[in-house]
């Protein structure tokens, strides 16, 4: 945690009635008569969401059955299958090291000659006999099996349960089954929202909001990402010759869940509270203590059965990535967001599906600024060893050709697919010489989806260091490989010699960092995204926080997560601090948006901003995204606009500006619930192509494909709306930081406290002539990822020298 070690003695963050809404004391509820089903008064209603919520996202009833049901198949015959192999299999005929005798009377020997799979196959009465003389392999398939019964008790229950949440949508939110696919979860989440007003599910308050559910469905997870914020888990390790090296896998994420969350002697004593003792001061040391020998045992315990795991993990391995290899041996060197990356990167209150969609738009830009890295070295090593290997397998292959026989020499085909996968791994490090990439410009773009950037990338983007750092969060899936292996045998060590020694601190941060929230339980504060007992000074919120260092969230983590539940969620209405806040950035946006570029000339040089970064059509908000990353570069470079009119240079953070004063991001809380996303008339080029294809393509589709591309388009535009703000409170954060990395640029930054909160503003600077979407913005909608499948995502593998990564566009 930065400077953690300053701030030992921690004081209770004093309570505030913000916390809790005013006037949700508890409630006598009536529950009108047709609606006394079983979904009133729901106990844990923690769960109830979770469930609603993977119930949307994984499609339906069917969906999740069949993939619990084949979840058990999948044990049961890995199980079955590696106890074959080794108890009934006669590998010495396999091999043909023994000679099997196929003749009989009054047969020519050489009239069969070949060795087939039932000659290696033992019967079933040898098989079994070599199953029950090893007291292993009986030990090990007793402890499958019981594994297996609990696995299907489980799913048993899952499907009670899923049952229920199924008859929940039908008759509570009357959504079909056969519809479910067409909602976006924030169209659930509204009837949800309006269900409460009929329905009490939750008794302590008369209404939920959309923030509620949020702490519902994330209680534990913002908790680990303000853990991961405030360096407090010890996933980053100093080791000789390697340096600083981030290790986070699974089984470690779960041994902290377990410790933290919900194990035996963890810090809740239900799944929505705190225990007591944790939120007093008095007896810090002793529960420290407690929570050091907590530890200790789930470490040893993780010692004692590493074996058993690590065993599983090979074996898991193995059945699952060895014909991937084979058939597509690259896919090692491709890449994907790493666990670590996950939560670095994640907002406070942001959903599984939100942070898939988001990191998703981030891959190729990621892909391209991590492949523009080569060695020279390594580069010509490639090349020889790919012609070499090349000349052999084109010799057998020519052989192949002319006899067939030359197949049934031993090992050649080993020798092809050995060949074959050392030339696609030598391919993977020759740069595509054709490429030429901007590393800065990578990096912004970047940015503009992750959201998240040390301050210290910017400037240093062609240098290795920055990108051993990318690597950390968007790892090779050969290294994720790897760490799934290890990681039965590095965890216990973790937890024993490093996490231990974190036990005061953990126990500091759960009495310091969680306040309670009538109606919803004890959440960790910084969920709350209050400015100001954690916004930080330096990333706009300078005269609104009161948080001490040890209390601000890193990398402003507070602001740029509550734009983002604000974009997300429309309709949620921010309390009286965010929304200050919120209207003095929309000040400082429209402030800054009168020296930038006009957006009616960001959108006509969309198209040729787009051509720069990418060799696809992109979409509207993509092509409006590109603009504002190129426009500096554009101008900077003297390159003339349609109209032919030299520009001054501008930045980023400029045209970022224009844009967003151009889009009503949000009005006024109390001015009104609801919130649309649109464009100034005086701003949108008669003649874009991002409105008017768009437009003739909905008047073409039915009312339903309509809908639901309506939903896509404005769901896209509040992505690239989010990354507008995330690139334009970046480029503030570092004038206001570091004002010398800055001192060149055109204008002169304008502090957040000069500005005055005026209801009344945007009226005066001509947002009233925004034009709005037909509807209001309903987000959501995306399909929750496999982390699998993102892996198996397109990635141009094109790059350059090294000496041409720094070159400028």
């Amino acid at each position: 945690m930065a400077n953690f070690e300053a701030y030992q003695e921690y004081q209770r963050i004093e309570d505030f009635e913000e916390d809790s809404p005013p006037g949700e004391d508890d409630l006598l509820v009536h529950v009108p008569e047709g609606l006394k089903e079983s979904w009133h008064h729901i106990k844990n209603l923690d769960n109830f969401f979770k469930r609603i919520y993977h119930f949307h996202q994984k499609n339906g009833f069917a969906c999740m059955m069949i993939s619990e049901f084949f979840e058990l198949i999948q044990l049961l015959f890995v199980v079955t299958f590696t106890t074959f192999l080794v108890n009934c299999v006669e590998y010495d005929v396999l091999f043909a090291n023994r000679v099997v005798n196929h003749t009989g009377p009054g047969q020519n020997p050489l009239d069969r000659n070949k060795v087939t799979l039932p000659d290696a196959i033992l019967p079933s009465e040898q098989c079994t006999q070599r199953i029950q003389e090893n007291s292993w392999i009986i030990f090990l398939l007793i402890m499958a099996a019981i594994f297996w019964l609990y696995r299907l008790v489980k799913v048993f229950c899952n499907v009670l349960s899923y049952w229920e949440i199924r008859q929940f949508y039908i008759k509570a939110l009357k959504i079909r089954m056969d519809e479910l696919c067409n909602f976006t979860w924030q169209e659930v989440q509204d009837r949800l929202i309006s269900l409460q007003r009929e329905q009490q599910m939750c008794i302590h308050k008369k209404e939920l909001t959309e923030l509620d559910i949020y702490h519902r469905i994330l209680r534990f997870k913002n908790y680990m990402v303000a853990m991961i914020n405030k360096s407090l888990l010890p996933v980053q390790l100093q080791l000789p010759l390697l340096g600083n090296v981030v290790f986070l896998t699974q089984g470690l994420k779960y041994n902290f869940e377990l410790i933290l969350f919900w194990g035996p002697g963890s810090l809740f004593q239900n799944k929505w509270n705190l225990h007591p003792k944790y939120k007093r001061n008095g007896n810090r040391l002793e529960l420290a203590q407690q929570l050091s020998r907590v530890i200790l045992l789930m470490g040893l315990a993780n010692l004692l059965l590493c074996p058993f795991i690590l065993v599983w993990q090979v074996l898991y391995a193995f059945f699952s990535y060895t014909e991937v290899i084979r058939r597509e041996p690259g896919s090692l060197g491709a890449r994907r967001w790493s666990l670590f990356g996950r939560l670095y990167l994640r907002h406070f209150n942001e959903l599984d599906h939100e942070l898939h969609g988001r990191l998703g738009r981030g891959y190729k830009p990621t892909s391209k600024y991590m492949n523009s890295f080569t060695s020279p070295v390594l580069t010509v090593l490639a090349k020889n060893f790919a012609f070499f290997s090349g000349s052999i397998l084109a010799v057998l292959i020519a052989l192949t050709v002319y006899d067939e026989d030359v197949l049934t020499v031993q090992h050649i085909l080993t020798a092809i697919t050995v060949l074959g996968v050392v030339i696609t791994i030598a391919r993977s490090f020759i740069p595509d010489e054709h490429m030429v990439w901007c590393p800065e410009q990578l990096l912004q773009c970047m940015l503009a989806h992750i959201h998240y950037m040390p301050d210290h990338w910017r400037g240093n983007a062609n240098k290795s260091e920055t990108r051993d750092e990318v690597a950390q969060l968007f790892q090779y899936k050969a290294v994720f490989i790897l760490e799934e292996l290890l990681s039965p045998i590095v965890t216990p060590f973790i937890l024993i010699f490093h996490l231990r020694n974190k036990s005061l601190e953990i126990i500091d941060f759960f009495r310091n960092f969680t306040v309670e929230v009538v109606g919803v339980g004890d959440i960790c504060s910084f969920a709350q995204m209050d400015i100001r007992r954690h916004g930080n000074p330096t990333w706009l919120s300078e005269g609104q926080t009161e948080a001490s260092i040890y209390q601000q969230a890193e990398n402003g983590k507070t602001e740029l997560s509550l734009m983002h539940f604000t974009i997300k969620n429309p309709r949620w209405q921010p309390p009286q601090e965010s929304s200050v806040f919120i209207s003095h950035l929309k000040e400082k946006v429209q402030h800054d948006a009168q020296g930038g570029p006009s957006t009616q000339l960001l959108l006509s040089e969309a198209p040729l901003c787009t051509s720069l970064q990418s060799n696809e059509p992109g979409s509207g908000p993509d092509n409006l995204l590109a603009s504002v990353l190129a426009h500096p570069i554009l101008t900077a470079s003297g390159l003339q606009g349609r109209d032919r009119r030299f520009i001054p240079p501008s930045t980023a953070a400029s045209a970022a500006a224009s844009v967003l004063a151009s889009l009503s991001t949000s009005q006024l809380p109390h001015s009104s619930r609801g919130r649309s996303h649109g464009l100034l008339h005086s701003s949108v080029h008669p003649e874009s192509t991002m409105y008017r294809s768009d437009r003739t393509v909905i008047d073409s589709m039915s009312n339903s494909d309509s809908h639901i591309r309506s939903n896509t388009l404005q769901s896209e535009f509040a992505s690239a709306e989010m990354s507008l703000h995330a690139i334009y409170m970046h480029e503030l954060h570092l004038q206001t930081s570091h004002p010398e990395r800055t001192s060149g640029q055109w204008q002169n930054p304008v502090p957040m406290r000069d500005l005055h909160t005026n209801a009344s503003f945007q009226a005066n600077s001509g947002l009233g002539a925004s034009i709005s979407m037909p509807t209001p913005v309903h987000l959501g909608g995306w399909q929750e990822e496999e982390e699998e499948n993102e892996d198996e995502q397109e990635i141009n593998n094109g790059s350059t020298q090294k000496q041409n990564a720094g070159s400028s566009c």
